[in-house]
């Protein structure tokens, strides 16, 4: 049984998002993880970031008016 698992009492299962390594020394540990590819939004680039959301919100009108008809 892997310190995670006598940890939590029972068998972990993990789903890694971003840096490989992590899920790997998981995987030593006799830990079940997955790794994901994943980056934030825009890079982190908050006023990015904010300008999609406005974007997204302005989709989701768009689809509303078109339902309306």
């Amino acid at each position: 049984m892997s310190k995670l698992a006598s940890f939590f009492g029972q068998k972990v299962k993990v789903i890694n998002l971003g840096i490989p390594s992590f899920a790997e020394d998981l995987r030593q540990q006799g830990v079940e993880a997955i790794h994901t590819e994943w980056r934030p939004p825009a890079g982190g680039n908050k006023k990015i970031q904010a300008l999609l959301a406005r974007v997204e919100v302005w989709q989701g009108q768009v689809k509303a008016a078109k339902g309306a008809r």
